[in-house]
């Protein structure tokens, strides 16, 4: 038996459902009964009929599934895996910046820390933040923590001016202009699609700044048979399988997020044969952060 086949008997023997990140291995995504953006999965956690929740990805995106799901056992096969934008800000840092902005309303990028969501009254993710700051008027003072990129992306798309908290992702700094250029240049002709975690100029060299969720539903609905792509590079597994008839290209081949490579099969089948690593929130944090989360999916 495949290590594969493993892992799937396993995953029934304990009335567990596995969710994938986008970024993870292809053999992960594979294995997985939900591959997603945080926005999909963060919707399949607070629905999913299942007595266990493996979370393949990096640490918050586990936290915000045992936020949403007090009642399950949530694991992560690695515990490791960091997500160094979320360890930008603490959620100290957010009471001190919102007592100098009294009034004023704290959204968190999901790619945050449950301590930083809970100081926060919305959340929001790369797929779903348009909508949902649309939501507040327009006069309505924003403190938007911790990516200064899809914070000032979002701004500019409604013609608004938020406090940014100056947080990036690492790996999506690795993108420049000139990449994109060059990308271009290997492939006249072919759209380039960025993450909206990439810097102002690269957004604007790029011709769509999409979610990862976004981009693969760009690569369903386009007549392009080419597709450059500038985010981690574990999205491509993903849009080659859903679009085999189309060829897609990285920017970059150094798009690769090395914590969203932690998961592979072997930990994963680790962490349900010794229903391990537990990930739990403490409350009141719990409850608190759970409010930010769920006034997004309200929406």
């Amino acid at each position: 038996m495949s290590l594969h086949d493993e892992i799937r008997q396993l995953a029934a023997a304990r009335k567990a459902v596995i969710l994938a990140h986008n970024y993870t291995r292809g053999d992960v995504q594979d294995v997985a009964d939900y591959t997603g953006d945080s926005l999909e999965l963060a919707r399949k956690a607070a629905t999913v009929d299942a007595d266990v929740i493996v979370f393949c990805g990096v640490y918050f995106m586990a936290e915000t599934a045992a936020i949403l799901n007090p009642g399950k056992t949530v694991l992560i096969p690695e515990p490791s895996a960091g997500c160094p934008m979320a360890d930008m800000i603490t959620g100290e840092q957010v009471r001190e910046l919102k007592a100098k902005h009294p009034g004023a309303k704290a959204v968190c990028y999901v790619n945050s820390t449950a301590e930083v969501k809970a100081e926060c009254d919305m959340c929001v993710t790369s797929g779903n933040a348009e909508r949902v700051m649309k939501t507040f008027p327009a006069d309505q003072e924003i403190l938007f923590v911790p990516d200064q990129h899809l914070g000032g992306h979002i701004a500019n798309l409604l013609g608004r001016t938020y406090t940014l908290w100056p947080g990036y992702c690492p790996t999506h700094q690795i993108i420049t202009v000139r990449g994109i250029d060059e990308a271009r240049a290997r492939h006249p002709g072919a759209p380039v699609l960025v993450h909206p975690e990439c810097a102002k100029d690269v957004r604007q060299a790029a011709d769509h700044a999409l979610s990862t969720g976004g981009m693969c539903a760009f690569a369903r609905e386009t007549d392009a048979t080419e597709i450059i792509v500038g985010t981690e590079t574990g999205i491509l597994h993903r849009l080659r399988k859903e679009n085999p008839e189309k060829t897609f290209y990285p920017v970059t081949e150094r798009m690769v997020c090395p914590n969203m490579k932690k998961t592979t099969l072997d930990n994963l089948f680790d962490c349900l044969r010794g229903l391990k690593t537990v990930v739990t929130v403490p409350e009141p944090i719990a409850t608190r952060a759970r409010a930010a989360v769920e006034a997004m999916l309200a929406i």
